[in-house]
């Protein structure tokens, strides 16, 4: 499902250049879940953008679902994106405005799906959230707020769901909750999870765990 090789990403700054990420050589399955572990600054959240296609990589190759992405301009990731990939932020990043079914029925109505408001409220009913579709994101606690962002990510069935730090915001119980059903509807849809986390009890939950360092990973 993801092949990077040899992937570098430089940023310029004030005082230089800043080697972000030196060499990343990583493969994942299809249907497989991945942690990524390491300390804060190591490159994990920009790999992940540039799995995502948020970010693009300064050197080497980057291939998700068998699309080369150096053969996308910013129109065709977008697109690429929205049909393939589900993402899951530590912020939560909900639509303030928006109700819990409006933020989840967001990305099925830009894939113009008919059933954009029935798929979306399916998912929050599988998330346990049946009872708040119509409450906005401010009426919501923030585990329910994250099981809103994880019915969003998982409603398109995304082939691939990139999660950055899911139980950051929560405290230990709710990020539980929260984790035990992200893995459950990666199982039961065959998603393929990258998870990027400081816990390594979480990491450990995987079927693979890899480390970062300075830019590079290695089999941890």
């Amino acid at each position: 499902m993801i092949e990077l090789n040899d992937v570098c990403l430089t940023l310029g700054s004030r005082s230089g250049d800043v080697n972000i990420l030196r060499g990343v050589d990583l493969t994942v399955a299809r249907g497989e879940a991945v942690s990524v572990v390491g300390p804060s600054g190591s490159g994990k959240t920009s790999m992940l953008m540039i799995v995502a296609g948020l970010e693009r990589a300064t050197g080497g190759r980057v291939v998700v679902g068998g699309q080369d992405y150096a053969n996308l301009d910013e129109d065709g990731l977008a697109l690429f994106r929205r049909d393939n990939i589900g993402i899951v932020f530590q912020s939560f990043h909900l639509i303030p405005t928006m109700t819990a079914l409006e933020n989840v029925a967001v990305p099925l109505e830009l894939g113009r799906r008919r059933d954009a408001r029935d798929r979306a409220t399916e998912m929050l009913e599988a998330v346990g959230l049946g009872h708040r579709l119509h409450h906005m994101p401010g009426q919501l606690s923030g585990g329910e707020q994250q099981r809103v962002a994880l019915a969003r990510a998982f409603a398109p069935a995304p082939a691939l769901v990139l999660a950055d730090e899911p139980t950051g915001n929560l405290d230990g119980s709710t990020g539980t909750m929260v984790v035990d059903l992200m893995f459950s509807l990666s199982r039961d849809s065959g998603t393929t999870l990258m998870l990027i986390t400081h816990d390594r009890n979480l990491a450990a939950q995987c079927d693979r765990r890899v480390a970062m360092t300075d830019g590079l990973l290695d089999k941890d």
